[in-house]
Parts: C-alpha cells; sequence; structure tokens
C-alpha cells in the first residue's frame, strides 16, 4: 500500500516538472533559437572557410611567373700563334723520335694549357703563320707552318680560327688559297679574316651553340707592305679609310643576322702595352655599328681591356692585346700573354645578350738556351727555376708584373 501512494507521488512530481520545462521553453523563445543560429553560423562559416583556402592555393600556383629560358655559351681566345722554325723543328725532331720520318709532333708546346679548353663552347685563335700541306715550312719575314702545326690546334679544341692578320700574304696569293683551302677541309672548323672571292667575303661566318648565333668578322691593320695582284679573286679587309664603309656594312649586316657579332682585329704597336691611335678610335666605331666581342692581336704582348657601352643599351667588351699563344720571339714583353675565357648569355625572352665572367689568364712562353725546348706554361704554376733558366735575355719577375698590370684587377685570374 505504502508504495502505491509513494509511486503516486513521484508520478506527480514528475508531471509537474515537465509543465515547469514547457513553460519555461515558452517564456524564452528567443534564448534559444540565438544559441541554435549561432551554432548553425558557426559550422556554415567553418564548412565554406576550408575550401576557399584551397581555390586560393590552387590559384596562386597556377599563376606564378614561370623560369626565364636563360642560355649560356663558353668563350675561350687566344693571341698570336706565331710558329718561327725553332718551334718547328723541335716538333719535327719529336716525331722522329716516335718514328714519323715526315710528320710534326707539337703535342709538347700546347700540352700545359689542354685544361682551359674543358667545358669550351667556342674557342678562337689567330693563326699568325699560313697553314698547309703542300708548302715547305718557312720562317721569319716569310711564315708557314706545316699541315700537323693546325691539326694540333683543332685536336686542342679551337674550332674557329682566325687568320686575318699582317703575315697572311707572307708566302703570296698561292700561300693564302693553299691555307683557305687547307682550313677548308678540317671538320668543324670556322675560318675567317681572309676570303677566296668576294662572294666567299660577304659569306659571313656564323655558328650557333646552344640557341645563340655568333658572327665573325676580321680585319687587319696591314699586311707587311705584301698586295695580293690586282686581278686576283681573292680579298683581305685592312683598315683604312678606303675600306671603312665596307667594314661598317658587314659589322652591321653581321648584327642583324646574328646574337653575338665577333670581330677579330690585328692591330696595335707590336710589343708595347700600350694603346695605339688606331685602336682607341677604330674600337668604339666597332662598337657602335654592331660587335659585342672584339678580339685583339697584334701587339705581341698583352695590353688592356675594358667593357664599351652599345647604342642599344647594352656593353661589348674588349680585349685590346691577347699578346702571343706561343713564338720564339726575343723581347721580353713578348714572353708573356694571355688567354681570355668569358660567359656569353641570352635570355631568350628578350633576346637580351650580356657578357659575363670575364678572365685574363696570364701564360708564359717557356725556352732555354738557343730556343730549345719551347711551350707554354700557365703562370698559375709557373716558378723561380723556370724563371731562372729562361732563355730569353732580360726575362725576370719585374717583367712578368710590368706586363700584368696592364689588366684590370677583376678581369686578371691566376689559374
Amino acid at each position: 500500500m505504502l508504495k502505491r501512494i509513494f509511486a503516486t507521488i513521484l508520478a506527480a512530481v514528475f508531471l509537474m516538472s515537465t509543465v515547469a520545462c514547457t513553460s519555461l521553453v515558452e517564456e524564452n523563445p528567443d534564448e534559444v533559437t540565438s544559441q541554435e543560429v549561432t551554432e548553425a553560423t558557426t559550422v556554415a562559416t567553418e564548412a565554406t572557410t576550408a575550401p576557399t583556402t584551397v581555390t586560393t592555393e590552387a590559384t596562386t600556383a597556377t599563376t606564378a611567373e614561370p623560369e626565364p629560358d636563360i642560355r649560356t655559351v663558353t668563350l675561350l681566345c687566344a693571341g698570336d700563334n706565331l710558329i718561327h722554325s725553332s718551334i718547328y723543328n723541335q716538333a719535327h725532331r719529336r716525331a722522329k723520335a716516335n718514328g714519323d720520318e715526315d710528320g710534326y709532333d707539337f703535342d709538347y708546346v700546347y700540352e700545359k694549357i689542354e685544361s682551359y679548353f674543358e667545358d669550351v663552347d667556342i674557342a678562337i685563335l689567330n693563326q699568325e703563320t699560313i697553314v698547309t700541306d703542300e708548302l715547305e715550312p718557312s720562317d721569319y719575314p716569310n711564315f708557314c707552318s706545316p699541315g700537323d702545326l693546325g691539326r694540333k690546334m683543332v685536336d686542342l679544341g679551337f674550332n674557329v680560327i682566325s687568320i686575318g692578320n699582317n703575315h697572311v700574304l707572307d708566302r703570296g696569293e698561292t700561300g693564302l688559297i693553299s691555307t683557305l683551302n687547307y682550313w677548308k677541309e678540317q671538320e668543324g672548323v670556322i675560318c675567317y679574316g681572309a676570303y677566296e672571292s668576294e662572294e666567299d667575303m660577304n659569306n659571313i661566318r656564323t655558328m650557333e651553340v646552344n640557341g645563340i648565333t655568333f658572327a665573325f668578322l676580321g680585319y687587319t691593320e696591314h699586311t707587311n707592305g705584301l698586295y695580293l695582284p690586282s686581278d686576283t679573286d681573292c680579298w683581305v679587309i685592312r683598315i683604312t679609310d678606303a675600306n671603312m664603309d665596307l667594314i661598317e656594312e658587314q659589322v652591321r649586316y653581321a648584327d642583324s643576322i646574328a646574337d653575338v657579332v665577333v670581330v677579330s682585329v690585328h692591330y696595335g704597336t707590336e710589343v708595347s702595352n700600350e694603346l695605339s691611335t688606331l685602336q682607341k678610335t677604330f674600337t668604339p666605331k666597332l662598337v657602335e655599328w654592331g660587335a659585342d666581342l672584339i678580339i685583339g692581336t697584334q701587339a705581341h704582348t698583352v695590353e688592356t681591356m675594358e667593357y664599351i657601352d652599345k647604342p642599344d643599351g647594352g656593353q661589348a667588351f674588349v680585349y685590346y692585346g691577347l699578346g702571343n699563344l706561343v713564338s720564339a720571339m726575343a723581347d721580353p714583353l713578348a714572353m708573356v700573354g694571355i688567354i681570355g675565357k668569358l660567359e656569353v648569355t641570352k635570355n631568350m625572352d628578350t633576346g637580351e645578350i650580356t657578357i659575363e665572367n670575364v678572365k685574363a689568364i696570364p701564360i708564359i712562353t717557356q725556352y732555354g738556351y738557343n730556343y730549345s725546348n719551347i711551350h707554354i706554361e700557365p703562370y698559375a704554376t709557373y716558378t723561380d727555376d723556370l724563371l731562372s733558366s729562361h732563355g730569353c735575355s732580360g726575362f725576370t719577375q719585374d717583367t712578368i708584373d710590368k706586363v700584368l698590370s696592364y689588366i684590370p684587377e677583376e678581369y686578371l685570374s691566376i689559374e
């Protein structure tokens, strides 16, 4: 009986509580509704925010600027390869010692500079003497070098040969035609600076490397008083007032067909580190007409170098005088030369050309008593013993220091 009474009382209390709760909800509807709205808004905001972030990231990745297409070509240039009889006779003796009775072995002369040609795309040489298999070798004043010399140059890494210099007519028209034919036979090699005809002269030599086109032109101050016959078809372009319009026309045309115009110029005062009047006046004209790189030879010793502003806003670079690559000259100043090395870059999107990382690497022509054992020594590994045993009278460390003082510090590279 008591259990029933207690259960009835509990039921009554539960009913009253339910009515009270219902009443409370009806009296405060705004408070509950506000809470529900807040919770719903928060959930909706979170759901919306997450995909918005993802969309933003995807859009950013899509619109990022692409990397520019920058191409680079490494270029090397060397000065006068002046082959006296002392050099080719020792090469002949070395070949005979190896069982080649008629050949010439020039490996010893150049072996210590082979490393400079690693990773080089274009290597330019001023071949000061004509090269041929058809004529007998000869010495100063009318030079002629055996064909094995040219093959060694190609093997070393030279693929561009300039022959527009004062010794190009040393063996007359016959010698010129012979050396032109010789270089045409060397696969993958460009030869310029002298030509077999007017048509050949107007056929500007070009080379494309890594999407960058190079054009090559060559001019000489004189040819030692030697001239071609009046009825010849051959051409050698001297730097004279009469030829100035022709030179300008060629440089401007080369600029229109190539990204980089390389002009080899044989000018300056022999065995002098100072610039001549012609070097000072002619060089800016070449830059004005479109030259990008000017390679100077003839002085047989080192001269200065610099950037020159171009009319289009870019900059050209000029080595006024590289000196000798090798020779058997007797003047102390002629023992020091340089190998030029630089990088040409092109922005393929804008077409902009720049010349960067310019180097002037010193080398020494080394020989002993009576011009024995002539070869090239890198200055980076040159020793006091080599200097003291040099066969050139008066060649001292002061001589080396004097010549190197003409190289601006930012370009001098002892390596």
